[in-house]
């Protein structure tokens, strides 16, 4: 088969995480979409932490945010790294029905469910996040920042009667906000997305997608 008709090569770009569980998370995944497209010329790289960052390693092809909003890193991180190359960038993996679908099949039964991310101050990534809880029909919590912390909207639902509480992880792998998801007083916590099979085809279906739209 030639390099042609292979198509253009698929960078991951991951956020990056000093977990040595989430590392390899993020690796398996990226592992297993380039198993399900074997020919396929999968790269991995990250927009903080790990090296190499997506300024040294993208030149062409499609780069596929491994994130689940388009906020700061995919609008401003990735963009200004792949500026003035032959790459395009696709949407970031989420918000998107294959999530969803993944975190209820997870959840528990549960009086409450909180969706919980990461928190940014970024308009269009919290967007991303209130439409996520909303398809989920969650409560809405951050790991980090100033409002709406996990543990105290987990509290607040008990207070008004939840006996059960699940926290559905809208996180890709294993970390410091993952971790502290399970210091939150929930009964249940969701596993990290990227260890849902379904993820690694989303990330070949927005690569797909990029690629017919750009018609590299």
């Amino acid at each position: 088969m030639t390099a042609a008709r292979r198509g253009p090569a698929l960078t991951a770009v991951a956020h990056g995480t000093r977990s040595p569980a989430g590392q390899a998370q993020i690796r398996d995944l990226v592992a297993r979409v380039a198993r399900e497209r074997p020919g396929l010329d999968v790269r991995l790289c990250y927009a903080d932490v790990q090296r190499p960052r997506v300024g040294e390693l993208v030149h062409d092809g499609v780069v596929v945010p491994l994130l689940l909003s388009a906020g700061h890193h995919v609008r401003v991180d990735i963009a200004e790294a792949v500026a003035g190359t032959r790459a395009v960038v696709a949407g970031p993996l989420g918000p998107d029905g294959v999530l969803l679908e993944s975190l209820t099949r997870h959840l528990p039964a549960a009086d409450a469910v909180v969706l919980a991310a990461a928190g940014s101050k970024d308009p269009a990534w919290r967007d991303s996040v209130e439409r996520a809880g909303a398809g989920l029909g969650a409560h809405i919590a951050y790991a980090s920042g100033g409002d709406r912390k996990v543990a105290d909207v987990v509290a607040d639902l008990r207070r008004r009667g939840a006996r059960r509480v699940a926290i559905a992880a809208y996180l890709l792998a294993d970390g410091l906000f993952y971790r502290t998801l399970r210091r939150a007083g929930a009964d249940a916590v969701t596993p990290p997305l990227s260890l849902d099979p379904a993820v690694a085809s989303l990330v070949l279906r927005r690569y797909d997608l990029t690629t017919a739209l750009s018609r590299l």
